[in-house]
């Protein structure tokens, strides 16, 4: 189905018609008058207030899809940036939040859609779990400071196998998995330090790129340990987005079957842990970007 987001089309009408086939009996009238309606739902969806409930963990995850503009602007397909907000509900049920699209990942177009998410009434927020994009970062320093930051522990691994040799990237890749199978965050931290020593010594580039990321890769665990392999790495909740061009219907869809089902993503009673004291680390804490 066709649904704008700031004038962009995921379908045309055309290709609705084409994707129905000739003989559905569906005439080019009746796909606009469904194309309107799904264009008022994802509407709606996208405005609807979030100040009912909390969300200490809040998810941020940007893609590109081919998108159709609107005919007025041309009507062509183009590269364009979806981002998307995910969250965790204190009562451990998952929720999208919030989508929008762009031009790119920009740090404007980042502020503004978090922005878009605290007038909707998005209140606390303990930890968001992002990738590194610079325009993002710059966002949240202007307005999520306090919330502790994860950063994606996978983006972070290709990342630290782009100064590898090809050759040598899964033994990489192994090593830095040993870091996250320890027991507690002293251990974590242990074998965060002495994987950077091992790996440095091979390749001098992985010492200095280990040394500034530890503290929000590692971020995830300050909380509770039940928590943390749904909350190191953002690629639990946003894959799906990246299957299908209908992005806006898509989340609507599995943002409603979240809400239905009665199995949580995390349990009240390791949601519940979240009221002892949280101890995330001076450098792992969003500070101003004033």
């Amino acid at each position: 189905m066709e649904a704008y987001v700031h004038g962009v089309s995921t379908r045309s009408v055309d290709d609705l018609v084409v994707a129905l086939g000739a003989d559905s009996g569906i005439s080019k009238s009746e796909v606009s008058r469904i194309c309107e309606q799904l264009d008022e739902t994802v509407g709606a969806f996208r405005t609807r207030s979030l100040a009912d409930i909390t969300f200490p963990y809040v998810y941020l995850d940007a893609t590109y899809l081919h998108v159709r503009n609107k005919p007025g602007k041309g009507g062509h397909v183009v590269s364009m940036a979806v981002i998307v907000a995910t969250g965790i509900a204190a009562d451990g049920t998952r929720h999208v939040l919030g989508l929008d699209v762009g031009d790119s990942e920009e740090e404007t177009f980042w502020r503004a859609f978090l922005l878009s998410l605290k007038q909707r009434g998005l209140t606390g927020v303990r930890l968001v779990i992002s990738d590194q994009h610079s325009g993002l970062v710059a966002a949240l320093r202007r307005s999520f400071q306090g919330s502790a930051h994860q950063r994606c522990r996978v983006h972070f691994a290709r990342n630290l196998l782009a100064h590898v040799p090809k050759s040598h990237a899964d033994m990489v890749a192994a090593v830095f998995r040993t870091i996250f199978a320890q027991p507690d965050p002293d251990a974590v931290s242990t074998a965060w330090d002495e994987v950077r020593d091992q790996l440095a010594k091979s390749f001098p580039k992985v010492g200095p790129l280990m040394d500034q990321a530890k503290s929000e890769v590692l971020a995830f665990t300050a909380f509770p340990k039940a928590h943390w392999r749904k909350i190191w790495s953002t690629n639990p909740l946003n894959g799906s987005t990246k299957r299908s061009s209908a992005a806006a219907a898509v989340l609507i869809d599995m943002h409603d079957e979240w809400i239905a089902s009665d199995r949580r993503y995390l349990s009240e009673e390791s949601m519940a842990l979240l009221n002892d004291a949280v101890d995330t680390g001076a450098h792992a804490a969003i500070d101003s970007g004033e």
